[in-house]
């Protein structure tokens, strides 16, 4: 099963830098999604840089930020510690979120192809229906397109 736009999102549970999480942790809240390839390089560290910088904006619009990728629990202690990023990291190892939301993508660099994932942020609402979201995006200026958009909501 995969996610939907305007449909509910399966309830989910996943170990998180603060411990278990599900769906329900963040029920009665807006929350943003963001799916990254791997913690500390240059991309990933920039998206994660630019939601730690707007943070503050998007609690006072009412939502929650979340990163996720496929590395450890221990690398996202890291990852998380040395950017002082104030939202949680979700550890993701088996992919089971990542091919929920259909993040799983062939890439190709340097002529060798392997399967990543596609850099991709998801909005729910407080009920935890998908209400947009953002594939296949480029770094620059994605923060602020997501936090226009929750502010407009």
């Amino acid at each position: 099963m995969k996610v939907a736009l305007n449909k509910p999102v399966p309830s989910f549970s996943a170990q998180s830098t603060a411990g278990p999480v599900s769906l329900d942790t963040y029920k009665g809240k807006k929350l943003v999604m963001y799916f990254y390839p791997k913690d500390a390089t240059p991309g990933c560290t920039t998206q994660g840089q630019n939601f730690r910088d707007q943070y503050k904006a998007f609690k006072k619009a009412g939502a929650e930020v979340v990163g996720i990728s496929r590395d450890s629990l221990a690398s996202h202690q890291k990852f998380k510690t040395n950017m002082a990023f104030p939202f949680e990291l979700i550890s993701d190892p088996e992919e089971t979120l990542c091919q929920l939301f259909g993040v799983m993508k062939e890439k190709k660099l340097y002529g060798k192809v392997s399967i990543g994932i596609e850099r991709s942020t998801f909005l729910l609402d407080e009920e935890g229906v998908l209400i947009h979201e953002w594939r296949g995006l480029k770094v620059p200026g994605h923060v602020e397109e997501v936090l226009k958009y929750v502010q407009g909501l």
